[in-house]
């Protein structure tokens, strides 16, 4: 397999092309992953009410971030409800299926 790799490199018609993407100045830098921090793994987050520090967009990507991923409704497969200021139904639905609800500060903190 490294002598096919090799062999294509080597070829003319290959580095003709490569010297044609350089001019053109197309990256061809491998960018390495940003984060391989996974500390929200396989973890549900529902986000409820009004956020003060974040938008909920930008807690939804802090999530991502860290391997997570949100839903739009509580269930039994949900880990966490980040409650905001007038969190309704499901903060009422979290604490009835024992879902851990936190606050934004105690989100902030996960995240530092």
């Amino acid at each position: 397999m490294a002598k096919s790799v090799y062999d294509f490199f080597s070829q003319e018609q290959t580095k003709d092309l490569i010297s044609r993407f350089k001019k053109l100045k197309i990256n061809m830098e491998m960018e390495e992953n940003e984060t391989t921090d996974l500390r929200f793994d396989g973890k549900i987050f529902v986000l409820t009410g009004a956020l003060d520090k974040f938008s909920r967009k930008e807690a939804e990507e802090i999530i991502e971030k860290f391997g997570g991923k949100t839903s739009s409704s509580v269930s039994k497969k949900t880990d966490y409800v980040l409650a905001g200021e007038d969190s309704g139904s499901k903060l009422t639905k979290a604490t009835e299926l024992g879902v851990k609800v936190i606050t934004e500060k105690e989100f902030e903190e996960m995240i530092d």
